[in-house]
């Protein structure tokens, strides 16, 4: 077999590892973005119920209080509903700011979608690099050595990337799953 006839299967194998790595990386670009949306969406909602339990609890508590001021006294019963209404309160803001932990869990995965996006551009550089690099007139071998070493570094960056960007956030729903900070 000719020297140029063993050329084809390496391009090949080299468009072909490209193809692969950067499917791979744009697949999980799609899925970070996908979770974002969903805890985003399920957040804005919760907190909006939230925030309007809220307001309904301190609107009762008022109802109360004036009743108390302009009643001249404090019957057990108002005392037994004002503490009522405020653990009503309580329990409302915390479910309020449970839900502001979206904002740590869709930082992370945003900022883990633009280090996928980098990761992305510098095995597209590889690439350009080793485009440049190629001599019109090189020898087979020489493209063949080239290629060889591109084909490396991809795997090599690909794998890297992968590395450092391991699954941190297993949040699905903001009531479930396991929240793991950076």
């Amino acid at each position: 077999m000719s020297k140029k006839k063993m050329l084809g299967p390496q391009v090949k194998q080299l468009l072909s590892g490209v193809s692969d790595h950067g499917s791979a990386h744009l697949s999980e670009v799609e899925t970070d973005l996908a979770q974002t949306a969903l805890l985003l969406g399920e957040a804005i909602e919760k907190l909006g119920f939230s925030f309007m339990a809220l307001h309904t609890a301190v609107s009762k508590e008022h109802d109360e209080i004036d009743f108390v001021i302009h009643s001249g006294f404090v019957p057990d019963a108002s005392v037994d509903r004002l503490k009522n209404i405020q653990l009503e309160i309580e329990q409302h803001i915390n479910t309020a700011v449970t839900c502001l932990q979206f904002q740590d869990l869709t930082s992370q995965l945003i900022s883990r979608t633009m280090q996928r996006c980098e990761g992305l551009r510098e095995v597209l550089n590889v690439l350009g690099v080793a485009g440049e690099d190629m001599p019109q007139d090189s020898e087979t071998d020489d493209i063949a050595f080239l290629l060889r070493e591109t084909t490396s570094r991809l795997e090599k960056q690909s794998a890297d990337l992968k590395n450092l960007l391991r699954k941190a956030v297993h949040q699905k729903h903001l009531d479930s799953g396991d929240i793991e900070l950076f």
